[in-house]
């Protein structure tokens, strides 16, 4: 019952000669919220995608509640059908509706109905004030609203693990905030997060865990409050006084 949803062991990466993840150490239990933060290159997005597999790892192991995911046996559709991921830039299909963006997957990847479908994509787009929108496509949204259709489409299976990857990171100041309300929704309904973050406000408000990324390694982990108002690390330090 202890099992973490997510365990990275020894993770190692590189794209040609350049290392991106040097022996990566990381759990996330049931309920975690994990903020990482870091300097562009430092290897958040990288460490996302090689856990929902989009990315293969050099060296290491990839848990997800238990099961070595990183098996070059497995099945990787079925493995990223229990995992949630929303990217930077939106990614929803624009000549679908955003109710179609939402009701696809549950009927292609997990196998229900098409009434199924329907009726969870509505009750969770009403849920966060797009089910007015439902038959629109997704440039007759703002950013703001189509990042949360994008959110939304990754929760609707109920995944085992949601990765966000800077999903605030192409909106306008004044959107953002209608998006990390959701994802602070999302936390008090006891979801399993993963997240790269440039909003260290937000990662100190919604993560129970902040992981400083440094040249691929871990500097720094720990509480997020901590880390965030009393780093032990000089690099941390030096990191965390950009935002100041």
């Amino acid at each position: 019952m202890n099992e973490p949803v997510l365990k990275l062991s020894g993770i190692q990466k590189s794209f040609g000669e350049t290392p991106v993840l040097r022996g990566i150490d990381l759990e996330v239990k049931a309920g975690e919220v994990v903020a990482l933060i870091g300097a562009s290159g430092s290897g958040k997005s990288t460490l996302l995608r090689i856990t929902n597999l989009l990315e293969s790892i050099d060296d290491g192991q990839i848990f997800l509640s238990g099961e070595d995911i990183s098996d070059p046996r497995v099945d990787q559709d079925k493995i990223r059908a229990r995992i949630g991921f929303v990217f930077q830039q939106f990614n929803l299909f624009p000549h679908w509706s955003v109710l179609r963006n939402v009701t696809d997957p549950l009927r292609l990847v997990h196998g229900l109905s098409k009434e199924e479908a329907n009726a969870r994509a509505e009750k969770l787009l009403d849920r966060i004030g797009l089910g007015v929108k439902s038959d629109v496509h997704p440039d007759q949204l703002s950013g703001g609203q189509q990042q949360r259709a994008a959110i939304i489409r990754a929760i609707a299976s109920e995944p085992e693990l949601l990765l966000l990857d800077e999903i605030t990171s192409s909106l306008d100041p004044q959107l953002v905030g209608e998006v990390l309300g959701l994802v602070k929704e999302l936390k008090a309904g006891g979801a399993t997060i993963l997240m790269a973050t440039h909003e260290i406000g937000f990662a100190k408000e919604v993560a129970d865990r902040v992981v400083f990324l440094d040249k691929g390694v871990i500097h720094e982990e720990g509480p997020a409050v901590e880390l965030l108002t009393n780093p032990k690390q000089p690099r941390t330090r030096e990191f965390l006084e950009r935002f100041i």
